[in-house]
Formats: C-alpha cells, structure tokens, sequence
C-alpha cells in the first residue's frame, strides 16, 4: 500500500512540477502585450541610454530568462528586476517615458508579471521570438 502511494506522489508531484514549467513558459498570468510596451519603451530605452545597446527576448531561451527572471538580479546583480517595474521608477521617469506614464497605475507585481511574459513568448525558443524594434 505505502509503495502505491508512494508512486501516486512521485507522479503527482512530477505533473505539478510540469505544469508549472509550462505556465511559467507561457507567461500564463501576465499580459504579454502590455509587457512587450512596457519591456520596448522603457527598458530598451534605458539599456540603450546605458549600454549603448538593447537586450532582446530573443538573445536567450527560454530556460535563460528563466534562470535570470527568478535570480532576480539586475545590473550585475547589484538590483532588483522589480525596482524598473515599481510605481516609484515609474513616477521618476514618467515626465520623459511615455509609456512609463501610461502604466502608472499598473501594480508592480503586475507589471513584473507582463514583462515576464513578453520575455518568456520572445524568447529565443519561445512562441513568438522577438527583437527589441
């Protein structure tokens, strides 16, 4: 009996593990579009102020943005991704970015969720691969 319940927890637990890999592949609850506005306007505008060039979903895969949105780490990892999306950054760039000022309302959490979404659809391997133009 236990090895029966055993096996019906391994299985379960591997089903859960891989429907939460496809939901985070799919950007499943965030809004990709309004993440794509967001991602084009406002942090391909700073990346290319900064770096002098943008950083495109496309330059990784899936499993890459991944990795990199769940670290968390930013600007060589001396930030957060979640300060470029929170209402603050946003109110300190809205009188230049037009976008920034459109989104003011949007939650952060929201927000971070949409750019993650355009990020994992753009993706190098993802439904819709996608540049920064």
């Amino acid at each position: 009996m236990s090895t029966k319940l055993s096996t019906i927890s391994v299985l379960s637990l591997s089903l859960l593990g891989c429907s939460l890999l496809a939901s985070a592949a799919h950007g499943a609850d965030g809004d990709w579009k309004r993440g794509r506005v967001y991602y084009q306007r406002v942090c391909t505008a700073c990346h290319k102020a900064i770096t002098g060039a943008p950083v495109a979903p496309n330059s990784r895969t899936i499993a890459d943005w991944t990795a990199y949105l769940n670290a968390d780490k930013h600007a060589k990892g001396t930030e957060s991704l979640k300060k470029y999306v929170s209402k603050e950054y946003r109110a300190s760039i809205k009188a230049t970015n037009k976008a920034a000022e459109k989104y003011a309302d949007i939650p952060d959490e929201q927000l971070l969720n949409d750019v993650k979404a355009f990020m994992l659809k753009g993706a190098k391997d993802g439904d819709s691969p996608a540049s920064c133009s």
